[in-house]
């Protein structure tokens, strides 16, 4: 009886082991952490990531395959919205867990999707290869307790310094708000350029919130008739930003 509890004992231990191992391999990238380096072939020919992309803004969207519906909604509302995420500073990569042969036919069926509504766009961001898998893992984008690719459905937003600013995850059945992701880019550039912080529902324009603890006698600095400043308490202070 002792010898098959000792058993049952090293069994779980050795479980709790595995476990924790898997946990790790399938790990997601935290806030402020850096950008998982990799290099993969995609349809702009070979990519390193993030280095390649600069002292820019970047965003990694991840996708299990192609020739998805949900998937190919996204990447032609990216299309359209190009110009907006470079007017940002921003630039895009997908990755899908399909090979790159697949990647070039779905980039021209998309493109001729565009070409059919009367617009001269063409998809000029990189689909990345990633049948192996490799760039999924690095992300923490295979989960272990249902099928691997249906969870490589991840979003991140990347700083100039190649950190982790943002992360978002979907469903393989609901599409991302990219008009969301846009608008996490633009308060994230905003919160910093203004070492300001961004209230609930905030859009550019809104104002914004000033982080708390304020220094000592902040408050006396503050012109009590400053229309630029309110505050619903003495935690509360907003101010509107300078166009």
């Amino acid at each position: 009886m002792k010898t098959l509890v000792i058993i049952s004992i090293m069994l779980l231990a050795f479980g709790g082991i595995t476990f924790a191992q898997d946990q790790e391999f399938h790990s997601i990238p935290l806030i402020g952490q850096d950008a998982p380096v990799f290099s993969a072939e995609s349809t702009i020919g070979t990519i390193h990531f993030p280095g390649d992309f600069g002292e820019s803004w970047k965003i990694l969207f991840s996708h299990p395959a192609d020739f998805t519906p949900v998937c190919t909604s996204e990447i032609l509302e990216l299309a359209l919205m190009q110009q907006d995420f470079k007017d940002l500073n921003v630039k895009l990569a997908i990755i899908s867990t399909d090979a790159l042969v697949l990647h070039q036919s779905w980039v021209k069926s998309m493109d001729g999707m565009i070409c059919k509504n009367n617009n001269s766009i063409k998809i000029d961001f990189p689909l990345i290869d990633d049948s192996k898998e490799d760039i999924s893992k690095k992300y923490g984008m295979i989960s272990p307790f249902v099928d691997s690719r249906k969870t490589v459905r991840g979003v991140f937003i990347i700083d100039p310094q190649n950190k982790i600013q943002a992360v978002f995850f979907y469903p393989k059945n609901v599409g991302r708000n990219l008009d969301e992701i846009k608008r996490t880019v633009i308060a994230l550039q905003t919160a910093r350029n203004h070492t300001i912080l961004t209230p609930v529902n905030w859009k550019p324009g809104d104002d914004v919130l000033l982080p708390y603890p304020y220094p000592y006698n902040y408050y006396d600095s503050i012109n009590g008739q400053d229309a630029g400043y309110h505050n619903l308490s003495w935690y509360m202070l907003f101010k509107k930003l300078d166009k």
